[in-house]
């Protein structure tokens, strides 16, 4: 029987919520499953004691190295670090990190295919990057390169002469040319950022809008679609983010009020390009396979579509009580990364 290990580094399975979703779905698949953190794996003895849970609660027990592992959080620490990466050597890992975003978006611009979909962007290395794209579009927005959940973006609009409107986490305001200069000079000494320009991308009411395609791969080692999902930002909000205050709905409803006739074409429409998209930025990535992509994208006026972002680890709204179908995905990839581990080292006896 398979053994899927859940690495994460809080010490408490019941403080991480989504642990007893993936314990059921492992249960109910006929796979063998525990929950363990690094400072419990005793790599002398290849072994790691863990917890699994059985009749109500999570009960500690030794376990050999798991077939394989989803490594559900980030390593903290050194030591942490150096017991992530001696067992990804090991075992399949189910989750790799895609990178910051300058990374992501060269590696589409690159690529080419998808290029057309990428809003223009630079990296901000003096201020006077942001002053031209400013001049080329009018209203440009700039953004941490390592951001998540919407932190950080600031709108910027050229406001007359030598003046600038700035929405910083909806704070509005109007500066002129120096004062921009410090605000832009600042933010690059605290982190990276890049500047791209400003896409508007509103429903009737006027509110901002974009669309989450929240995609996995499936015990086929497939990409399918878990969600897509709309989601729309509070009034005045630059973004749409749930982390500044937007809120989800479902998306035909939503599709029938805000596209009328067209709505399952613009269904189908993102539909198609989630799979796509998913499957073609998956082969950007030579010495890992991903497992989960978040995929935020826009629709402007026009109905052209706009590519704002790409995440991993993404999680499903509240609204939708997504938690063990995006468990059942995570665990059947592991089982099929295990299985195909297993199929090429015994291919490989064979031959000797």
């Amino acid at each position: 029987m398979t053994l899927i290990g859940m690495l994460h580094h809080r010490e408490d399975p019941k403080n991480v919520k989504k642990s007893y979703a993936y314990a059921a779905v492992a249960k109910a698949e006929g796979i063998d499953f525990f929950y363990f953190t690094p400072r419990k794996v005793n790599i002398k003895e290849q072994k790691i004691l863990g917890k699994a849970y059985e009749n109500g609660e999570w009960i500690e027990k030794e376990f050999p190295f798991p077939d394989a592992i989803y490594n559900a959080s980030y390593p903290v620490g050194d030591k942490a670090e150096q017991i992530f990466d001696y067992l990804s050597d090991m075992i399949p890992f189910t989750s790799h990190s895609i990178g910051d975003k300058l990374s992501v978006y060269n590696r589409i611009n690159q690529a080419k295919e998808f290029e057309q979909y990428l809003i223009p962007f630079y990296k901000i290395t003096d201020v006077q990057i942001v002053f031209h794209m400013i001049k080329l579009y009018g209203k440009v927005i700039i953004k941490p390169l390592s951001g998540h959940q919407g932190g950080g973006i600031v709108f910027i609009e050229e406001y007359g002469e030598n003046h600038y409107k700035i929405n910083e986490t909806g704070v509005r305001s109007i500066i002129n040319k120096k004062q921009l200069v410090d605000f832009i000079s600042l933010k690059i000494k605290e982190k990276g950022y890049l500047v791209q320009q400003f896409i508007s991308c509103q429903i009737k009411s006027g509110h901002v809008f974009d669309f989450r395609l929240h995609l996995q791969k499936n015990g086929e080692g497939k990409w399918v679609i878990t969600s897509i999902f709309p989601r729309i930002g509070r009034f005045g909000s630059i973004t749409a983010n749930m982390g500044s205050g937007g809120y989800s709905t479902y998306l035909d409803s939503f599709l029938k009020i805000e596209f009328d006739d067209s709505w399952y074409d613009m269904k189908r429409y993102l539909e198609q390009f989630a799979l796509s998209f998913s499957n073609h930025f998956d082969s950007l990535y030579d010495s890992v396979s991903l497992d989960e992509l978040g995929i935020d994208v826009g629709i402007d006026e026009n109905q052209k579509l706009w590519l704002f972002e790409v995440n991993w680890r993404p999680g499903p709204p509240v609204i939708y009580k997504l938690e063990l179908d995006v468990a059942r995905n995570t665990i059947l990839y592991a089982k099929y990364l295990s299985d195909t581990r297993k199929h090429k080292l015994d291919n490989t006896t064979d031959k000797f």
